[in-house]
Parts: structure tokens; C-alpha cells; sequence
């Protein structure tokens, strides 16, 4: 079976959405594409998104057997299950009528894809999406619980060193995971160590926690509360229900809370970030679509970064910031609650960050792990730097 990830309302989850499929955001310890990967290893994956992304993220159509899935959703296997029943010209929907899964031998467009034409089934479990962007740290502890027992069902963890304290059962360690002298506390959430990733010494994690391949918290890191570290991130200081995609550096002491920061993201030493507001309204969060600032409904949101983007030392961003893509913040002061992309200074001044030496960074970042800055991962800068233009009233 061919199943196409469609994304859903990509507005509403931009900066990150600037940058990748939503089916390629991480919550819990997978990204949403790699969670039905899991549940359906038989099945060929692919990516129907904004045009400028296609080069990197391919689209591919069968001719007979195709699924189109919402590429928003957290899946489960009961969800599984009715998309599996599905037969050609019929569409799965939630409770509202909203399309979940749609089987069709046509070739459909985003916003050709509607349930209208087709035999309907209804879900009738609990649909979890990702529609805005705190919904990414608020389902994650839910998915980096689901995402343990997916990766972990029926195999044994690493023998864990006993120079640790460990609290609890669910602590699983992949092949070549190191942790030493460090407190584990599993009492409230997994704590799911990937290959190669190290925890160095006097670490104290309270799960939820994953942290991904090749990820490092760094010496007497202090984690709590369903976090997750993507592959090749570096992490220390203070970290509460956070998300960081991948390749992204917080190495120092300082707060980060109820935050989400892409790949190739890196925060200065001492750079803090306030999560709640002092008057503990409900806060009020920057949203593309809106054009403006969005309530939230809630009473706990902090940064939301970009790719590529960057915050010198001691920089104190404001609750609720949302910052775009290759943005350079520094300065002392607290910088606005919204930094468009292609931003460079602070509280005293903007400029435009021109894309040459933008892309000299993201070159030069991106070779620090063997990666290559691609003709496509250029391409796609520069049609962000185009799109994110207006928003540089500066």
C-alpha cells in the first residue's frame, strides 16, 4: 500500500512548518511519519506539501493502492486498523466530519482532498493532531509514552551502569547509550536512552524523557517533565517539557520551558526563557495565518524557534516567542515576542540577515555533522527568505 502524508492547516504551524512535512515534526520519541512507519512497516510513505518542499520531501502515486493520511495525526493502532479496512473511493473521518484517511486511485490535490464523493466511515476512538504549535510539548509526555512501548515491546534494554540511581522500571537503553553517576527517575514518565546517546555525570532526570540517537546531556543537566532531545542535539541546564527536533545545541546552564525548537537551532550560553506570564494569564501566541497574536488557552507556552536559527549568550526571550527561520538574536534586553525570519539583532535594533552569510552558517553548522547543505536545502531557504519578506518591517 502507497500512503500519502497530506499536510493539514501548515499555516498554523509555521515557523516549523517552513522547513519540512508536518508527517517529518517530532513528538515523543518519533516523528509522525516514522510512528506509522512503526505500525505499518509494509507500507511506502511519501509527502504531499508545499511545492518549494517537494524536491527534498518526494510525493509518489500508485496506480491502484494509494492512502492519503493527514499527516497532523499522532496514529494508534486502532486507527490503524480502520485505515487497513478501507476499500477504493472510501474516506475515514472523525466525529466532525473532518477526513482522517481517504483511499482513491486518483491523484488528488491539498485542497482537493475532501470527503464529498466518497463512502464515509466514521473513527469513532480519541483523534490526537497536531493543529497548532503547543500542541507539539503538550501531547508529547501521551506520545513519548506510546512511542516506549512501540520501540520497546519484547526487547531488553542495555544493562544500566550502577554508578546510577535509578527510580522505576521504564528506563531503557539502546546499543551504545552511556549514562554514569546520574539520577534516574522513572516514577513519572519513560526515560528511553537512543543509540549512542550519553547522559554524563551528575545528570538528574525526572521522566518523561527521550533522548534520541547520538544525543548528549551534557554534566549535571537538570530534565523534568515529558522532554525530548532529537538525534545529534546537545542539551544542558534546565529543561521542562520541551521539544528539540534534532541537531540542535542548548549546551549551557539556563531555563528552557514548554518550548519546541527545530533542527540547527543553537542557544547561547545562559539564555533563559520565560514560560509563564507574571499576571499567569492566559498567553497569547504569534500565528501566520492569523497574521497576528492567537490566544492559546493556556498558561504555560515558551519559545518556538525556527531551523537554523540562533540566540547569543545571556539573551532572555519573552514567554510565548516565536521566532522563524535563520534568525540570529543577541543583545541585552528582552527581544519582541516575534522575530520574523531572516532577522539579525535584538532589543535595541533589527536588520535583515542576508542570505549569503546565512547560508555561510548553515553551511559551516551543518558540515560539524557530516551533513551536506544541499542544492534543495538552499532552495528551500531561499523561498522562505521570499515568503517571510513582508513580515520585515524593520
Amino acid at each position: 500500500m502507497n500512503f500519502i502524508l497530506f499536510d493539514e492547516g501548515r499555516e498554523d504551524l509555521l515557523p516549523l512548518a517552513y522547513t519540512r512535512p508536518i508527517a517529518e515534526f517530532r513528538c515523543g520519541i518519533l516523528t509522525l511519519k516514522e510512528k506509522w512507519q512503526k505500525r505499518i512497516p509494509s507500507g511506502n510513505f511519501s509527502f504531499l506539501t508545499a511545492d518549494y518542499l517537494q524536491e527534498k520531501y518526494p510525493f509518489r502515486h500508485d496506480k491502484m493502492k494509494n492512502v492519503y493520511l493527514s499527516a497532523n495525526l499522532c496514529s494508534s493502532d486502532e486507527m490503524v486498523d480502520y485505515i487497513h479496512q478501507l476499500q477504493n473511493r472510501e474516506c475515514l473521518v472523525d466525529q466532525d466530519g473532518e477526513v482522517l484517511a481517504l483511499r482513491t486511485d486518483e491523484v488528488l490535490a491539498i485542497n482537493g482532498i475532501k470527503p464529498e464523493g466518497y463512502a464515509l466511515k466514521i473513527f469513532e476512538g480519541e483523534v490526537k493532531k497536531l493543529q497548532h504549535l503547543w500542541d507539539i510539548f503538550t501531547l508529547n509526555a501521551e506520545e513519548l509514552e506510546k512511542d516506549y512501548e512501540l520501540i520497546t515491546q519484547g526487547r531488553n534494554s542495555q544493562a544500566i551502569a550502577e554508578s546510577n540511581t535509578v527510580i522505576g522500571e521504564r528506563v531503557f537503553l539502546e546499543a551504545g547509550a552511556k549514562v554514569q553517576a546520574s539520577v534516574l527517575n522513572a516514577s513519572s514518565g519513560p526515560i528511553y536512552l537512543g543509540k549512542d546517546s550519553e547522559v554524563m555525570e551528575g545528570s538528574v532526570v525526572r521522566g518523561g524523557l527521550a533522548l534520541c540517537d547520538h544525543a548528549v546531556l551534557k554534566l549535571s543537566t537538570k530534565i523534568y517533565g515529558a522532554t525530548t532531545i532529537g538525534p545529534y542535539s546537545k542539551v544542558g541546564g534546565e529543561v521542562n517539557n520541551s521539544v528539540i527536533f534534532g541537531y540542535s545545541n542548548k549546551g549551557h546552564d539556563g531555563f528552557l520551558g514548554n518550548s519546541v525548537l527545530g533542527e540547527w537551532c543553537n542557544l547561547g550560553a545562559d539564555t533563559n526563557v520565560s514560560n509563564l506570564k507574571n499576571n499567569y494569564a492566559e498567553i497569547k501566541v504569534w500565528n501566520y495565518k492569523k497574521g497576528g497574536f492567537l490566544n492559546s488557552g493556556r498558561q504555560f507556552c515558551g519559545l518556538m524557534m525556527g531551523d537554523h536559527s540562533k540566540a547569543g549568550i545571556n539573551t532572555m526571550f519573552n514567554t510565548a516567542t516565536v521566532v522563524g527561520v535563520s534568525a540570529n538574536v543577541f543583545g541585552a534586553g528582552f527581544p519582541r515576542n516575534f522575530i520574523p525570519s531572516f532577522s539579525w539583532g535584538g532589543a535595541e535594533k533589527w536588520t535583515e540577515y542576508r542570505l549569503k552569510p546565512a547560508f555561510e552558517v548553515a553551511e559551516r553548522m551543518m558540515e560539524r555533522r557530516e551533513i551536506e547543505f544541499s542544492k534543495a536545502d538552499q532552495a528551500i531557504l531561499k523561498k522562505i527568505y521570499e515568503l517571510s519578506a513582508v513580515y520585515r518591517n524593520f
